[in-house]
């Protein structure tokens, strides 16, 4: 599998066979196989290297993926970037990762043009969409001019190699770098494991530079079925295209999941076609587990992973309900420890930090410190806590950087979160520690209600208090109009946190 290039199979296998579907527009696998020879050949007319990086920033579309797919044929590496990302932020990932090319959506080519005075050295800016600012290409006329032969086989694994972009919880986001790709087996693994096929069709609606979504995606592509591609997400008009095209399988982040049930609960739509809804990239509550079974059916699948680490657990949708607030079993062929602060492996029933070990983990480019500090005897770990129940499934209680400590007490917020979650009146919601002269910390809870619902701070921390020990509580709540998520759907905490210890004059 490594050493084919699998679009160029299936456009010969299969020439007519729809690869993509994107608004009114369906591009068949020769097509899309011969526009990425063509963006491939752009690439290496301007000079890029096998190794190379280029950055691209855009929503979901066609040419994303003619240019994937180009990168991958000549052994270049995309570098996805976050579109919520503005001026210095911009300007560190590109210079971070030494893009030798930025391609930008048309939406983004504005952003991208005012941080170009803060990018160091020479670099090569294509606009998607026929807008050039000075000092930029036209990717249409640069395809226009690029021979459609297949430029020779790919010189990295089947995915081809990869650097995504964390998402920078502490400090600037770090990139998880796989020069090589993700190890054939691990990728015949996830496609067993969630029971994937060339029969599937594949919404894509979370964002492209999201590790989750754009593994899902590929996976879909390498076995020959259909992506119908959703721009950004939406919740009507996903369930719009899963009634149309009869989606079969689809990622999305939990707070995506939950505008889909409201939209689905709101105006029903023909989901009988949808088997494998697979979520990840943040913890799903119980709550809202019901709701999408009740709404959608039984086709939830959860998975625990890290950009840095792949997947490492899978919770069957047989299981989504019995096993309230697991991420599931550990998946074969991986290793995991669940380790006290003092570096010994903790009891069943017990929280220690997660670490991993499997053979498809990143390592930080340009970071052997940070990827020092991340390993521990061959086990990586993203500064997760979790703990083992007797039958061996797995539960997330929350990032260590998240833990509240009040009192001396460790308190995980995302306890107090799935409790607040399944109060009709709350829409969304953030538990946080602030500034207590008493306790160091105390539990503070950031809620947004839903629409035309009502809910006081005494109902919800009495609401929570019947539901967990008392210790765990929220002491505050606070209620706001909308809570920071990118558009992966993970919260913003740091964002959050800032104003209430900025305003103590000291940090946690």
């Amino acid at each position: 599998m490594a050493d084919v290039d699998f679009l160029a199979r299936h456009a010969t296998a299969a020439p007519s066979r729809v690869a993509l579907i994107s608004g009114d527009r369906r591009i068949d696998f020769e097509t899309l196989n011969r526009r990425a020879n063509q963006a491939a050949n752009v690439f290496r007319g301007l000079g890029c290297a096998t190794q190379d990086r280029v950055a691209v920033m855009s929503f979901n579309s066609v040419e994303g993926f003619e240019i994937s797919n180009g990168l991958r044929k000549v052994g270049l590496v995309g570098v996805p970037v976050n579109y919520r990302l503005r001026g210095s932020e911009i300007a560190y990932v590109l210079n971070d990762s030494g893009a030798a090319v930025v391609v930008a959506g048309p939406e983004h080519v504005d952003a991208i043009d005012a941080a170009r005075s803060e990018v160091l050295g020479d670099r090569r800016f294509i606009a998607l969409g026929g807008r050039e600012p000075a000092g930029w290409l036209g990717y249409e006329q640069l395809m226009a001019g690029a021979p459609d032969q297949q430029p020779g086989e790919s010189e990295v694994g089947a995915l081809g190699a990869s650097m995504i972009y964390t998402s920078g919880t502490t400090g600037h986001p770090k990139g998880a770098w796989r020069p090589n790709g993700v190890n054939v087996e691990n990728i015949l693994q996830v496609i067993s494991i969630f029971e994937l096929s060339d029969s599937d069709v594949h919404l894509m609606c979370g964002p492209g530079y999201h590790s989750a979504v754009s593994l899902f995606t590929a996976l879909h592509q390498l076995l020959g079925a259909t992506v119908v591609v959703q721009a950004k997400f939406d919740a009507d008009d996903a369930l719009d295209l899963i009634a149309k095209h009869r989606v079969t399988t689809s990622f999305m982040a939990p707070t995506l999941l939950h505008r889909l049930v409201d939209a689905q609960v709101r105006r029903p739509r023909d989901v009988s076609s949808l088997r494998a809804l697979l979520l990840g990239a943040a913890p799903c509550p119980h709550a809202l587990k019901e709701r999408a079974e009740s709404a959608l059916g039984q086709v939830l699948w959860e998975f625990y992973g890290a950009t840095e680490t792949g997947i490492n657990t899978v919770l069957r949708p047989e299981d989504q309900l019995r096993k309230p607030g697991s991420c599931g079993t550990v998946v074969p062929g991986q290793e995991i420890r669940l380790v006290a602060p003092d570096g010994t492996d903790v009891a069943d029933g017990e929280p220690g930090e997660l670490m991993v070990r499997n053979s498809w983990l990143a390592e930080y480019y340009k970071r052997p410190d940070a990827t020092g500090q991340s390993l521990h005897e061959g086990f990586f770990s993203v500064g997760d806590v979790a703990y083992r129940d007797a039958d061996g499934y797995y539960f997330i209680c929350d990032r260590q950087v998240d833990m509240v400590i009040s009192g001396g007490v460790n308190i995980y917020p995302a306890e107090v979160e799935a409790a607040l979650h399944a109060h009709p009146a709350v829409m969304d919601v953030a538990v946080i520690g602030v500034p207590d002269d008493q306790w160091g910390e105390e539990v503070k809870a950031v809620v947004q209600l839903r629409p035309g619902s009502s809910a006081t701070a005494g109902e919800l921390i009495d609401f929570v208090a019947a539901r967990i020990a008392g210790y765990k509580k929220p002491r505050s709540i606070d209620f706001v109009d909308d809570l920071p998520r990118d558009a992966a759907g993970k919260l913003l905490k740091r964002k959050i946190r800032e104003p209430y210890w900025s305003a103590s004059g000291r940090r946690i």
